[in-house]
């Protein structure tokens, strides 16, 4: 039996250069961060005295006798990936719903790879990990997402990455000191809106229009190396909040479904109770609203949300990894 742990992600800079429709033409940036809050993925080989060949347990409890009646898309494609022709049994568990913009897809496909190969003995490289996390989702689910959230989940931290048009991928651990690190975490507050839905969904209605929006696009990414600089040369980090205010603006304006009217009445609220900026996480439409703002502000803050679910958390920098093997 093997257990992989692979966190879900925040992106604070860059969302929306990393698809690949966009990067492979204009290169693209992002900076992120994984959380310490995880999909739990147990899988083990089924002995043959079962009915059913396969025993999956996710939001349903399937019992299969054949790949192609797998529901669960990622389960079926990983399966298929691998050509793994004996029974399976698999069961999810995550500490943060799915369709809320955290990454939770990308962190399953990675954690399910992951598994897998531990099962069969075999170790892989963070490197081909991605390398097959991003063709599952891409090619053989043909997912409408980017490449962030995959690679996040891989290789966890706080990172700088980096979309080229050849393709690579460059992942770059941010150099900044522990203190700036835990002051930056300490102006961070996650709030879950309770709007679920399907990040690819929400992309449709914008990803195959990118080069319209190059404009915004290009302002998106450097705000990667103004959110870097800050951080880096220790600039007040405040500077962080409004960058993060100002970010969200555009990043709106890119499709009607990013926002909505509720979405937007809880950011206002927000700012009205002192918050310096903030972002609906993901590709928009629901899930969580991250708040920055100076940490004496955010009793106030938890207060005007308190018909939203407060979920504290901290970064971690370990990215898919086996919690056990047996």
């Amino acid at each position: 039996m093997v257990i992989s742990k692979t966190p879900y992600r925040i992106s604070f800079f860059g969302g929306g250069t990393d698809y690949p429709s966009w990067y492979l033409e204009n290169g693209g940036e992002v900076l992120s961060t994984t959380i310490d809050k995880y999909c739990y993925i147990t899988c083990r080989y089924l002995p043959p005295f079962f009915e059913h060949k396969y025993n999956i347990r996710w939001s349903k409890h399937e019992k299969p006798n054949s790949r192609s009646e797998i529901s669960h898309p990622s389960i079926r494609a990983c399966l298929e990936y691998l050509n793994i022709s004996e029974g399976v049994s698999v069961a999810h568990d995550g500490d943060l719903p799915a369709r809320s913009g955290i990454g939770s897809s990308s962190a399953f496909t990675a954690g399910m790879l992951k598994g897998l190969h531990a099962m069969s003995g075999v170790s892989l490289s963070k490197e081909k990990l991605l390398q097959e996390t991003l063709y599952v989702e891409h090619e053989m689910l043909k997912e409408a997402v980017g490449s962030q959230d995959q690679t996040a989940a891989v290789y966890g931290g706080l990172n700088h990455i980096e979309f080229k048009t050849s393709g690579q991928i460059e992942v770059s651990p941010l150099e900044i000191s522990s203190e700036t690190l835990l002051e930056l975490q300490s102006h961070l507050i996650l709030f879950f809106t309770g709007l679920q839905r399907t990040a690819s969904d929400v992309a449709s209605t914008y990803v195959k229009s990118l080069d319209q929006k190059a404009h915004a696009l290009n302002e998106l990414r450097s705000m990667v190396y103004e959110s870097i600089s800050i951080l880096q040369k220790k600039l007040p980090i405040c500077q962080f909040g409004k960058l993060l205010d100002h970010a969200w603006k555009i990043k709106r304006g890119l499709s009607h479904s990013i926002s909505s009217d509720h979405i937007d009445d809880l950011y206002r609220c927000i700012i009205l109770a002192g918050a310096t900026g903030g972002k609906i996480t993901g590709a928009g439409g629901g899930g969580f609203l991250l708040v920055f703002a100076e940490p004496h502000k955010h009793a106030n803050i938890r207060q005007q949300l308190n018909k939203l679910l407060h979920v504290p958390f901290k970064f971690e920098n370990l990215g898919s990894h086996l919690l056990s093997i047996h």
